[in-house]
């Protein structure tokens, strides 16, 4: 049979990872189990392939799964203060630390406890004689839930590991929800961008209802607004279409009117007034 006192010692005084003496910083994961937090990291961040399984951090998947220990300290212990000498007895039944509130030894007599949302510890009879709704230390509001046994039998361990198991299935629905919640407001940003705006339709329904008579207008004035810092060759084209196509419709003009054009048969040369290929000049008679 095991030894209990040998028990107590490897479980309250080692740390459950990698079996050396507990040192601060002390963290406790969500099963109750206590590691010296170096420890933790350097199994984490161990990717290797021969990695060995560990079953007492099996459950451990980042830093954020454990929590640090806010202990208080034992002042009747003097173990790192003293030398250490041959003739010394070793009292294993000594602690560290101890429960803030009651002063009970954390030796493993007593059933200890710590709050995850703060990582204070205190003894499980003191949670119980001085009933509160915050921590005895730091003020830190907590539910049943968020307290840990540290060390516990075998039945708080199956009630931690199944607390454990529903906090983390809840974190996961949570972030897929936020995730669907994000995509769906991207999405409603996209289409809002696609539609178009009530200008825009309105200015395309008055353009089909205008007239033809309306658009050359629009179209004309638009012109000779960008004309001088554009295009200017646009504007003098469409001013001379029309100056031509009113000339030509005309027929209450005069013929004196009509002459000044060189579209009029008066500004028209003759066959006989017309130069020859041979001369130096077109205008030449």
């Amino acid at each position: 049979q095991v030894d209990k006192n040998a028990e107590l010692v490897a479980r309250w005084y080692y740390c459950a990872l990698s079996q050396e003496k507990l040192r601060r910083p002390i963290v406790a994961c969500e099963l109750g189990r206590l590691y010296n937090k170096d420890a933790v990291i350097e199994f984490l961040l161990d990717k290797s392939a021969d990695k060995t399984p560990m079953e007492a951090a099996s459950h451990i998947k980042s830093i954020k799964n454990v929590t640090e220990l806010n202990l208080a300290d034992n002042p009747a212990w003097s173990g790192d203060k003293e030398s250490i000498k041959g003739d010394k007895y070793d009292d294993i039944q000594s602690a560290r630390f101890i429960c803030p509130v009651v002063g009970l030894e954390m030796n493993g007599r007593h059933r200890f406890c710590f709050l995850r949302n703060c990582g204070c510890v205190f003894s499980e009879r003191a949670l119980k004689e001085i009933k509160s709704e915050v921590c005895h230390k730091c003020g830190v509001a907590f539910q049943e839930e968020d307290v840990i046994i540290l060390n516990g039998n075998k039945e708080d361990v199956e009630v931690l590991k199944k607390r454990m198991e529903d906090r983390r299935l809840k974190s996961k629905l949570e972030k897929k929800s936020k995730k669907c919640k994000s995509a769906e407001s991207a999405s409603q940003q996209d289409t809002a961008e696609d539609a178009p705006g009530p200008s825009k339709a309105k200015n395309g329904q008055d353009s089909v209802s205008s007239s033809s008579g309306e658009k050359r207008q629009i179209i004309f004035t638009k012109s000779s607004e960008d004309g001088d810092s554009s295009v200017p060759g646009k504007v003098n084209k469409a001013a001379s279409a029309t100056t031509k196509r009113s000339i030509a419709d005309s027929e209450e003009k005069s013929e004196a009117y009509k002459s000044i054009f060189t579209s009029h048969s008066s500004a028209k040369r003759s066959k006989e007034e017309c130069s020859n290929w041979i001369t130096h000049t077109a205008y030449y008679f």
